[in-house]
């Protein structure tokens, strides 16, 4: 797929925002890491696409070391207070449902494309980790943040707004694309 199909897909999905992502903008950071140790997702050394399981941060540069290309994927609520808790939980399952679909999408025409969500995996109700081996590798989701990404300067760097004013809140997501060979 072209950028501007990509785009055109994010349009079509129901994306509030994308852009083309800047290789250039992705570092892996330890400090990311360090925020995931704190576990205050609950996640940590619970799911398979989380650290520690997810692997180093040396493999995720690696991994996404191959990719030429990449979006990034909002969805942005506006929220009645900055307690609502209720529209950011569904502005969380609308950026999911997004992304599930643009993936999808994007997977028949780059089956080896690398698809970062927002937050923990979220396929299964309860990850097997660490008891058994993950029930869907194949399409399993590590999130930004399990690369190591800080997700704003991600999005600054690429000339995408991570803020979009008082009362809102965004989820943010991307896809590598076009790996080398």
């Amino acid at each position: 797929m072209t950028q501007q199909e990509l785009l055109s897909l994010a349009e079509e999905v129901g994306f509030s925002h994308a852009g083309e992502l800047n290789r250039a903008a992705l570092e892996f950071l330890p400090q990311v890491r360090e925020m995931c140790a704190a576990d205050r997702c609950h996640n940590y050394g619970r799911c398979w696409t989380c650290p520690p399981a997810c692997g180093t941060l040396e493999e995720a540069a690696r991994r996404a070391g191959r990719y030429r290309r990449g979006v990034l994927l909002q969805s942005t609520g506006t929220m009645e207070d900055d307690f609502d808790v209720e529209t950011m939980q569904e502005t969380e399952r609308l950026q999911r449902e997004r992304f599930a679909v643009f993936v999808e999408r994007v997977r028949r025409a780059d089956p080896d494309c690398l698809p970062m969500g927002t937050g923990g995996c979220g396929i299964c109700a309860a990850c097997t980790c660490p008891d058994a081996p993950c029930r869907f590798p194949d399409r399993a989701i590590p999130s930004m943040e399990a690369y190591g990404l800080w997700v704003s300067r991600v999005c600054e760097r690429s000339g995408l707004p991570y803020y979009y004013g008082p009362g809102t809140i965004t989820y943010t997501a991307c896809v590598l694309v076009d790996a080398a060979q």
